[in-house]
């Protein structure tokens, strides 16, 4: 073989910014192989065009992306790696924007409290019949599943058609951000002496609310929008803490106002959390399934 366009593993971690280690483990993992190994020392040699694409995997390695990914990726065309890139950097822009939000928040409650912020206080919650459609995801597919469910649990309304008693709202049956998924609930209340919905879609319930009383806090514009609004979930969970209360049920979201862009500045939606006074007796079930 002519060595003359090969470089030795040494000359060609110079050249290409990764050490030997690394260049000897991507070759073990296939994302990297020499084009020639000497069959007497094992040492290893690269050609000379294998430089742009060792630092092409040196950068992607810096942008956190996992070997496997990284092999992909460079198997695949140019456009795909773009495309890919791309959608990297949102990402990286999002994760940004929520590390920003968490430290003015955290900022915000060192120098003037959660409760200056948000203003928490207590209604009574009617019994109500709800529609339901229900999913377990993290945040990345929290509007799309809204947006979707929303739009067949309308279309199911208007059959009856349902007579509305409040705002649509949405239930979160744990922790729902960007690496944390947890059963959602959409939705809608309507009069239980009218109309019912028929012929319902597999994965939609109609389930029945008792009377509660929550702790709600309302939220408006860029604070409605996440990762601004955990800010309120965080102060009304700190309030019926520091207030001796229990937590009853799921966190509630409901759209008081909805322009249907996430952080126009109309929009405004209200943060309920059912409560109760502390029991030793375990929690009461929070709602209950209709057959129909």
């Amino acid at each position: 073989m002519d060595r003359r366009n090969l470089l030795p593993i040494g000359q060609f971690s110079q050249a290409s910014g990764l050490s030997v280690t690394a260049l000897r483990h991507y070759d073990a993992s296939g994302v990297l192989v020499p084009a020639f190994v000497d069959p007497v020392s094992g040492y290893r040699y690269f050609r000379r065009d294998q430089v742009r694409t060792a630092q092409s995997i040196r950068a992607l390695r810096q942008l956190d992306i996992p070997v496997e990914e990284v092999r992909r990726l460079l198997g695949g065309g140019e456009e795909e790696l773009a495309a890919a890139l791309q959608a990297h950097l949102r990402a990286a822009e999002r994760r940004l924007e929520v590390q920003r939000s968490v430290v003015r928040s955290l900022l915000s409650r060192l120098t003037e409290g959660a409760e200056m912020t948000h203003r928490v206080t207590v209604r009574q919650g009617a019994a109500e019949r709800i529609l339901v459609r229900g999913a377990t995801l993290d945040n990345s597919g929290l509007d799309a599943f809204l947006r979707g469910a929303y739009q067949e649990m309308y279309e199911v309304a208007g059959r009856g058609p349902l007579t509305f008693t409040g705002p649509a709202f949405v239930r979160f049956h744990g922790v729902c951000d960007d690496e944390n998924d947890t059963l959602v609930e959409a939705c809608l209340p309507f009069w239980e002496d009218g109309a019912q919905p028929t012929d319902l879609p597999e994965g939609m319930s109609v389930r029945e609310l008792p009377e509660s009383t929550l702790a709600c806090t309302q939220v408006e514009g860029a604070a409605a929008a996440f990762p601004q609004i955990l800010g309120a979930y965080d102060a009304v969970a700190d309030w019926i803490t520091e207030h001796g209360f229990a937590f009853a049920g799921p966190a509630r979201m409901v759209y008081r106002r909805w322009t249907g862009t996430p952080d126009h500045p109309d929009n405004r939606l209200e943060i309920a959390w059912p409560i109760d006074e502390p029991a030793d007796d375990g929690p009461v079930p929070s709602d209950r399934l209709i057959v129909a």
